[in-house]
């Protein structure tokens, strides 16, 4: 067994080496499911946010959570005219994601809630309130208030599939959707909240060819075997997203690789809030500021609705804040065959997007 793994490592090797020289590479991307401990924490911050914003616009809101085995710690800093029950939108997040049995380790009805919530420093407020250009007379405008931190914001997009995201990205997202749907409609009776997925497409001079990688791990009941987990996946998650031309006989597939995941959720590993950013969106940087649970986060998001009014094959949109400036310090655009768009003047955020659907 040693003696074949090293030869097939030596043959993927060899392989990769040629795929480079033919213009061909190789593009991995992640998702997780709902139940995945750093997701929990994700969609508890933003339950959190959207209750605060539906009554007050305007609220300033800054929350991160921790969760870990049978407890929730939200921490932050929040300022709003709005009341948001902490205690029941946790609990009430927590069940709709699926952990409903002490059994998991981690269940809404059980699980203690630490709060520790105090208002903006009023340092901070004071940029936020009125931004610097507005204090020293450059700027006459309703829109006065400065950023809430400084940080980078990144929006990407191509022409690969509907969602203008890369496929491998896309894929993944939807392998976990398939996931949890299978989950919640019974399709798969053993399965439980936390999952994620891992998928690698094998690109020809920029084009998706194939897909050379699937990798499922999904948590599970203690009584079910490996072999049915497989099994069950295949037909039933992995069938139905990816295309059948997409793969081939060298296309590995890889379910619970270690071959057993009923210890899951929080009871498993420790979630924060903000960990997975990066999946969600393929390529972002920000700033010290989490923009998951955070006012600030329209800023990502118009840097990807930017970039998808614009029709090239692929493209990249960034801009970057100063704190409790109002207008951004670069705003640049680049596509594959070079640089788009390099504004040096600065430009006003304008109003503030929609955040319960991203």
């Amino acid at each position: 067994m040693v003696i074949f793994w090293f030869i097939f490592q030596d043959r993927l090797f060899e392989r990769r080496q040629k795929m480079s020289k033919d213009g061909v590479h190789l593009f991995t991307s992640e998702s997780v499911t709902e139940g995945h401990p750093d997701k929990i924490c994700d969609q508890i911050s933003d339950a959190i946010l959207d209750d605060l914003i539906a009554q007050d616009p305007m609220s300033r809101v800054a929350c991160e959570t921790l969760v870990t085995t049978g407890l929730v710690l939200i921490a932050g800093e929040i300022s709003s005219q709005g009341y948001s029950d902490f205690q029941k939108t946790v609990r009430e997040t927590v069940r709709e994601i699926g952990y409903t049995k002490a059994a998991y380790g981690f269940d809404y009805e059980t699980c203690g809630i630490i709060v520790s919530i105090k208002e903006q420093s009023p340092d901070i407020a004071m940029g936020v309130d009125q931004a610097l250009e507005a204090r020293e007379g450059e700027l006459e405008d309703e829109l006065d208030t400065g950023a809430g931190d400084q940080g980078m914001m990144i929006g990407f997009a191509c022409n690969e599939t509907e969602e203008l995201m890369p496929m491998s990205i896309s894929l993944a997202h939807r392998l976990c959707h398939q996931l949890a749907e299978t989950r919640r409609n019974g399709t798969i009776e053993y399965l439980r909240p936390d999952g994620k997925s891992q998928v690698t497409v094998e690109y020809a001079y920029g084009q998706p060819k194939r897909v050379d990688t699937i990798v499922i791990s999904t948590q599970h009941s203690p009584d079910v075997h490996q072999d049915e987990i497989r099994a069950d996946i295949i037909a039933e998650v992995i069938t139905p997203v990816v295309p059948h031309q997409m793969i081939d006989d060298l296309t590995r597939i890889y379910i619970n690789p270690t071959g057993r995941f009923v210890t899951g959720g929080p009871m498993g590993d420790a979630g924060l809030t903000g960990r997975k950013l990066l999946q969600q969106s393929v390529e972002m940087a920000t700033g010290s500021s989490v923009t998951v649970g955070t006012s600030d986060r329209s800023k990502l998001k118009s840097c990807r609705q930017t970039r998808m009014t614009i029709t090239l094959q692929r493209m990249r949109f960034s801009m970057a804040f100063g704190a409790w400036v109002a207008s951004g310090t670069i705003v640049s655009a680049e596509s594959g065959e070079g640089r788009v768009q390099d504004d040096p003047e600065p430009v006003n955020d304008g109003e503030t997007l929609g955040v319960g659907d991203y």
